[in-house]
């Protein structure tokens, strides 16, 4: 199960190696082009111009991360027209006007309308606001990656707006591999991580503890709901751990998450 991702790990650990021992780390820098980052939108407006199935598309993504959205477009697809009749998002129904973007925190331009592209464009560029616009990574200073979830675990896919099938290709192998489990030992170690920060330990020494918990490879006794050996598992390296920590975990692993057999 871990084949896969560990290659893809070495895979990224080989190209940071080449890079420190570039001659002209410069030239790879301007060669990256996007630097990765998540973002929290939850409560920010972010704006979308166009009102079709891109759009709806786009709404999507972003309500999930609890973003205000804010439709401009004359019509609405039948998606968009349900959020809208139910309160969650805005529209403005016209087309876009200049100086729109403002108070955005991101745009997304879900249009085919190259003119309005070009204006939407320059605004974000005046106003300096993050924009993707749907297709067209060329007008984009932000693209979107291939992205597969399990719960708050997410991983993404970038292939720097070259090629989108081979993203949604690698995002389905990941799929296959990283498996329901992942999204409780995710949970899992979220609820470890307070602890073993509040012990006071080094960086180094908390990325050893964090390392020695998931070396045994935990995810396979989670998707079997085998608590026992996390237990032990986890007083080994951890010690005595708080019973309500204890017992908020061996919850967690025997209750089990949505697809975990």
């Amino acid at each position: 199960m871990f084949e896969f991702v560990k290659g893809i790990i070495l895979g990224a650990l080989n190209v940071g190696t080449k890079f420190v021992e570039s001659s002209s780390p410069l030239a790879e820098v301007c060669a990256l082009n996007y630097y990765p980052v998540c973002l929290n939108i939850a409560g920010r407006s972010c704006l979308i111009v166009g009102g079709g199935r891109v759009a709806e598309r786009k709404a999507g993504g972003l309500l999930e991360c609890g973003a205000e959205v804010c439709v401009i477009s004359p019509q609405l697809s039948p998606g968009l027209c349900l959020l809208y009749d139910q309160g969650i998002i805005s529209w403005r129904q016209r087309g876009y006007e200049s100086g729109d973007v403002r108070g955005a925190f991101l745009v997304m331009a879900a249009t085919d309308d190259h003119e309005v592209q070009d204006m939407v464009v320059a605004d974000c560029g005046r106003h300096n606001i993050p924009l993707n616009v749907a297709d067209v990574p060329d007008k984009c200073n932000f693209i979107l990656p291939a992205l597969m979830r399990r719960g708050s675990l997410s991983i993404a896919v970038s292939t720097s707006g070259k090629s989108p099938a081979l993203a949604r290709e690698l995002k389905e192998r990941l799929r296959a591999e990283i498996g329901a489990e992942f999204e409780l030992l995710n949970d899992m170690m979220g609820l470890l991580r307070a602890e073993v920060m509040g012990r006071g330990l080094e960086q180094k020494e908390n990325e050893a503890v964090f390392k020695e918990i998931l070396a045994v490879g935990p995810a396979v006794w989670i998707k079997e709901h085998n608590w026992p050996p996390i237990q032990a598992h986890l007083e080994k390296v951890l010690g005595t751990l708080p019973d309500s920590l204890m017992d908020e975990l061996r919850e967690l692993v025997e209750r089990g998450a949505p697809g975990v057999q």
